[in-house]
C-alpha cells in the first residue's frame, strides 16, 4: 500500500484508510465484533495504517471496537477520531444536536483516549460544525490539548472555507474531512482550492456514496429503518434510477481497465489530488480487498477527461442528506 501526508503536515497514512462506523451500525445492525475486530486487524496486515471513528459511532462502541482491534499495533497505526454531537455519556445516547463547548471537547477527549486505549489521539475532528461556539474556541481548545500532549492533529469535518480559515488562524488544521466523490462534488467550488492554498489534507468519507457507486444497490434495493439510507433522499428508488447512468459509467471504464466500479470511483479521487486520502467503509473482507486495490490502479489523463466529460452531462438527483442534517453541514 503506497503511503500519502495529509496536506503539509508530518502524518503520512496509507494511501487509502478505512473507515469503521458502519461495523457498529449506521447501515443497519452492528457487525458480530469478533469478525469486525479480525477485519481491522486484517487490514493492518494488507498495509492499512489509517482508522477512522468517532464518539457518535455507536454511540462510543465503535471506539471501543477500534480500540480493542488496534491495542497490538500501537505507534505503527494512526487512529482519526471526532467530538461534537451532543451524546448522554451515562447513557450513549445520541441526543441529536451539537455541542462543541470547550469543557465538552475536553470530556470527548479523556473518553476516547479511554476508549482507543492510547495516550495520544493521532486526528481530533470537530464532526460538525456549532453555530452557538466559536471556532476560534474550539481551535483554542484543541490546541491546548495538543500543548499537553493529549492530541497530535486538528481536524475539521464538512466545514466551509471561511471557518476553515478562521480555525487555521488559531491551530494549524491537518485535514478536513467532508463527503466527496464523483456523485458529491460540492467540496471542489471553494474547499479545495482553500485545502490547497493553506496546506491541508483531505479525507473524503462516503467516497462510494454510502455504497451506490460499487454497482451493487439498485432502484428495488431497500433499507431497513436502522440504516441511514432509508431517510436519505438520494436512495429513493426514483433517485436511484435517476443516478444509475454515474453507476454505468464507472462500469463501462472498470472493463477497461479490468477494475470494478468502486476501484475506478476511488481512484478517481486519489488522482485528484496528492493529499486526498479516502476512507471507504466495509464489514467484508473482499470489499477490504477490493477497495485497497484501487491504490495500485492508474487512470490515465485521458481516462480522467473521459470520466469527467461524462460525469458532467449526468445530473445527480437527491439530497445527500436530510433537510435537519444538511443544514449542519458546510457552515
Amino acid at each position: 500500500m503506497q503511503k500519502r501526508k495529509l496536506g503539509n503536515s508530518n502524518l503520512e497514512v496509507s494511501a487509502i484508510g478505512l473507515g469503521c462506523m458502519g461495523m457498529s451500525g449506521g447501515y443497519g445492525p452492528a457487525g458480530d465484533k469478533q469478525e469486525m475486530i479480525s477485519l481491522i486487524r486484517t487490514a493492518v496486515e494488507r498495509g492499512v495504517t489509517f482508522f477512522d471513528t468517532a464518539e457518535v459511532y455507536g454511540p462510543l462502541k465503535n471506539e471501543e471496537l477500534v480500540g480493542e482491534s488496534l491495542a497490538p499495533f500501537r505507534g505503527k497505526v494512526v487512529i482519526a477520531t471526532k467530538f461534537g454531537w451532543d451524546i448522554d455519556l451515562e447513557t450513549g445516547v445520541n441526543r441529536g444536536g451539537l455541542d462543541s463547548r470547550p469543557e465538552r471537547i475536553r470530556q470527548a477527549a479523556e473518553g476516547s483516549l479511554k476508549r482507543l486505549k492510547v495516550e495520544t489521539i493521532d486526528l481530533f475532528y470537530q464532526h460538525r460544525v456549532d453555530p452557538n461556539v466559536p471556532i476560534e474556541d474550539v481551535a483554542g481548545t484543541v490546541k491546548d490539548l495538543i500543548r499537553e500532549g493529549k492530541v497530535k492533529h486538528f481536524g475539521l469535518s464538512e466545514a466551509g472555507a471561511k471557518t476553515i480559515r478562521r480555525a487555521h488562524a488559531v491551530q494549524p488544521v491537518t485535514a478536513l474531512q467532508s463527503e466527496y466523490s464523483l456523485w458529491t462534488r460540492g467540496p471542489e467550488a471553494e474547499v479545495l482550492p482553500t485545502l490547497e492554498e493553506l496546506g491541508i489534507g483531505f479525507v473524503p468519507f462516503s467516497p462510494l456514496g454510502k455504497g451506490f457507486l460499487t454497482g451493487k444497490i439498485g432502484e428495488s434495493s431497500t433499507f431497513v429503518s436502522s440504516d441511514i439510507r432509508s431517510m436519505i433522499p438520494r436512495f429513493t428508488p426514483e433517485a436511484m434510477k435517476a443516478n444509475h447512468a454515474l453507476v454505468e459509467l464507472l462500469g463501462e471504464i472498470g472493463k477497461r481497465k479490468k477494475a470494478t466500479p468502486a476501484q475506478i470511483a476511488l481512484a478517481w479521487l486519489l488522482a485528484q489530488k496528492p493529499w486526498i486520502v479516502p476512507i471507504p467503509g466495509t464489514t467484508k473482507l473482499h470489499r477490504l480487498d477490493e477497495n485497497n486495490g484501487a491504490a495500485a490502479l492508474e487512470l490515465t489523463p485521458e481516462d480522467l477527461r473521459e470520466l469527467e466529460s461524462a460525469a458532467s452531462k449526468i445530473t445527480v438527483q437527491g439530497a445527500r442528506y436530510p433537510e435537519r442534517l444538511e443544514r449542519m453541514t458546510g457552515l
